[in-house]
């Protein structure tokens, strides 16, 4: 008999013999009976023992540990003392794989764990069903983004995540011994990506690991993350690439509100469409609005975390928006991305922008510089040797379209849609300065 999961299982079944596998929630025993609750991805179920009838049923109901792994099988049965409206009679249960007690971290226990011990028995901290359901809005999100993406012309596509040299400077990068050379972890995708707009891919997206190796400890922050990455050549300007960011956010936010509903309701969220387009403020814009939410910026400064989130109040207190896009960054700011495009008729400012959301920044990008002159004369600003660079600047000699892109943080932009106080509940098996398993 094949394994039935707890979702595939209603009263209507009544009299039905099943075979369910799971994890031992919880167990009682009430006089002449005895229940155990078993609970798989999908939910759970109760299983009932009469005593008399079955001795040694109800004894190994009785015995084992919770979250011991129980394999069921019997009649379904219906009843108006269950929530689900009825309940499985076995006639076999087997302990395929025992737990140990006690527990590391409880499951369904009120009781609230620090996080450091949540990641450090994540195995068990995944089982909790509000933590699982994070990783399916994540999952949802993916696949709607997938879909939008796809739907407008993309292909995605798949570029090497050990490199040779790195695309945003030498100070957050992670060093490896590559067969008795230098190489690098991918801190994003982005000379590869704009090599392939030199070779006609006009549009393309990957989803994939990404590392950075900052020191940071903040609620942000991770040394390996999800970066969602889109190139698309022939463009007028960074409006076109500003398009796809927003398309992606709004349609994936869409699809949960329109399809997820059940999934959204168990982690407590409902989601309010966001207004089209979505706000743009410039950066000198964002300074002042900052400002009036007490941050002290300086004109020319980064906004920082700090910054960031009093713009976030400002433009919620000020139009009651969540999401917006900041532009004109000074070149002087974007100077280290030294492949950001300025602009012709004001040099003192680059063509970037940031999308904000909730007053943390999820996504950077804009408009590329292909013409190699201008490149090249920005990579020396930099320091940079372009023959350290060469498969990259190759592509740039025999013709490349005006592009543009953007990085995308996955894990930023659940974070903020589900309020998680921190980027590490957003991701499976975080790393950051600190961790380095499980």
């Amino acid at each position: 008999m094949r394994y039935i999961r707890t979702n595939e299982i209603s009263a209507e079944m009544d009299g039905k013999e099943v075979k369910i596998g799971g994890w031992l929630q919880e167990s009682r025993n009430l006089g002449g009976i005895s229940f155990g609750i078993i609970r798989d991805r999908y939910g759970t179920v109760q299983v009932t023992v009469r005593k008399k009838e079955s001795p040694d049923l109800a004894k190994i109901i009785g015995e084992a540990n919770r979250e011991s792994v129980l394999i069921v099988t019997g009649r379904v049965s219906k009843s108006d003392k269950t929530p689900r409206g009825f309940e499985i009679i076995p006639n076999s249960i087997v302990i395929d794989s025992s737990a140990q007690s006690p527990l590391p971290l409880g499951v369904v226990d009120r009781v609230s764990a620090e996080l450091d011990t949540r990641l450090n028995n994540r195995f068990i901290d995944l089982r909790k069903e509000n933590v699982e359901r994070i990783f399916e809005v994540k999952s949802e999100m993916l696949f709607a983004t997938r879909s939008y993406l796809r739907s407008i012309g993309f292909i995605e596509v798949q570029t090497p995540k050990i490199a040779a040299v790195g695309a945003e400077g030498g100070a957050t990068l992670f060093k490896l011994d590559y067969f008795g050379k230098t190489a690098y972890l991918a801190q994003s995708p982005q000379l590869y990506k704009q090599n392939l707009m030199g070779a006609g891919f006009d549009k393309v997206f990957e989803i994939a690991p990404a590392f950075r190796a900052e020191a940071s400890d903040t609620v942000r922050h991770l040394a390996e993350f999800t970066s969602l990455d889109v190139e698309m050549s022939f463009i007028e300007s960074s409006e076109d690439v500003m398009d796809v960011a927003q398309g992606i956010t709004f349609e994936s936010m869409k699809h949960l509100a329109e399809k997820c509903k059940p999934l959204l309701e168990k982690c407590g969220i409902e989601i309010e469409l966001p207004k089209l387009p979505f706000r743009r403020i410039s950066y000198s814009e964002a300074i002042e609005l900052a400002n009036s939410e007490g941050a002290k910026i300086r004109s020319g400064e980064d906004l920082g975390t700090e910054g960031e989130k009093a713009l976030g109040t400002a433009v919620k207190s000020n139009w009651n928006e969540e999401l917006y896009f900041i532009t004109d960054f000074p070149t002087e700011l974007k100077k280290a991305t030294f492949y950001a495009m300025r602009k012709d008729d004001n040099p003192e400012l680059t063509t970037y922008f940031d999308l904000d959301f909730r007053g943390q920044e999820i996504v950077s990008g804009g408009q590329r510089e292909h013409r190699l002159d201008k490149l090249l004369a920005q990579m020396k600003e930099n320091n940079l040797d372009p023959e350290r660079f060469g498969f990259y600047i190759e592509a740039f000699k025999y013709g490349m379209p005006p592009h543009g892109g953007f990085g995308y943080g996955v894990e930023r932009f659940v974070q903020k849609l589900l309020d998680l106080t921190n980027i590490r509940e957003a991701i499976l098996y975080p790393r950051d300065r600190l961790r380095l398993m499980p």
